[in-house]
Formats: structure tokens, sequence, C-alpha cells
């Protein structure tokens, strides 16, 4: 399964159609939040119809939570919740842990946890997290340090993928605890990766 995975939009869909010329065929696109830049809601409809394949989407800590209804209608809304395809079950959460920033979607250390341990009750097999936030400890480096979810980190082992963004410095992909993390890096400057998922999961990155 091919997957083009897209991040930290912000907005700006003004590199998406080149990088899905780069990235040839995918079965689905992933796409891990900051859709918008504090709104309108409304913008997101541009990027998700570009798309003739499915779209599953996160909302970011820049997106309004009332852009979850939109994700609803328009496209696969993963923000807590399930989804199965092609054998795989896909996870997901929106927003991010807290920050100094006071940004429209944030959720606390303790309701990532008890919303991630939810989704992830009574699930085998392989198990991809879609998130905006990334484990602390992961692609979350910033000056200052390290700023990802604590509580994230702790379902490290739980999953095979985690895909995610928010931290616009940290772009690669890195395997903790046998999970492999990815941040596709921002879509808003022509960055993103190509997962293609078969026994093993490989990631290649793509700058327009």
């Amino acid at each position: 399964m091919k997957l083009l995975a897209l991040s930290d939009l912000h907005g700006d869909y003004s590199h998406v159609q080149a990088l899905c010329k780069k990235a040839g065929d995918f079965d689905a696109v992933l796409i891990a939040g900051d859709i918008t830049d504090f709104g309108p809601d409304e913008r997101a409809l541009e990027l998700l119809k570009m798309f003739k394949e499915p779209v599953l989407a996160v909302p970011g800590n820049c997106d309004n939570p009332s852009i979850l209804k939109l994700l609803d209608e328009n496209a696969i809304n993963l923000h807590n919740s399930r989804y199965t395809m092609a054998g795989l079950t896909f996870v997901g959460l929106g927003g991010s842990n807290p920050t100094p920033f006071n940004t429209p979607f944030e959720l606390s250390e303790k309701r990532i946890g008890e919303y991630i341990g939810t989704l992830l009750a009574n699930l085998s097999g392989r198990v991809i997290l879609l998130s905006h936030a990334p484990p602390r400890n992961t692609t979350d480096r910033v000056p200052g340090g390290n700023v990802g979810s604590e509580a994230l980190a702790r379902f490290l082992r739980r999953f095979d993928l985690i895909v995610c963004g928010h931290i616009h410095e940290a772009r690669g992909s890195v395997r903790v605890n046998g999970t492999l993390v990815v941040n596709p890096g921002m879509a808003s400057k022509g960055q993103a990766a190509m997962i293609t998922i078969n026994d093993e999961i490989k990631v290649e990155f793509i700058d327009e």
C-alpha cells in the first residue's frame, strides 16, 4: 500500500499538485493536521478536492475544532476514530498537547492518553496512528528541547507507524521501541513523504 503523507499546510496548498505529480501513484492520502491557518474551515475544501484517492485526516492545533464537521462530511475524519483499509487499522488524534501559544485545538496529556487507550482497546494486527503531535523524544526537537506528547510516547510499542507533524524543524523519521515515527515536513513549503507498506515500511521524502 502506498500512502502520500502531508502535514502543516497552514492554508497554503500551492505545492500540493506538484507533490502529487512527484509522488506518482498512491492508494490514499494522510493529512496530519494544520490544514488551515486558524481557519476558515471552508479553506480545507480546496485541498480535499485535489484528490480522487481516499483522504484520511486529523486537524492540527492551528485548526479550529469546528473543522471536524467539515472533515466528517468531506474526508475520512480520523480524530478519535478508527478506520480499516487494506488490512491495516488506522487510528487518529487531532490537535496537540499543550503549547505556550494558546492555539485553538490543544488537549491535555491526560485526555490524549484516554483517547489513545480507548482507540487501542481490543485492536490487533498492524496499527497506524495519524497524529498532529509527535510522541516525546521522537520527531519533536526544537531549539529549547523536546516538546512532543508524553502520553503518546507511552504507547509507542503499540503502533507499527506514526505519521505526525506539528514540529516544523523536525522533518524526518526515527524508530523508537519498534515504532516508526515519520514527520513528512511542511507541505506549505513543498515537503511531503511517500510511505510504502508491504512486509516492511519504507519512507521516501519528497521535495517540490
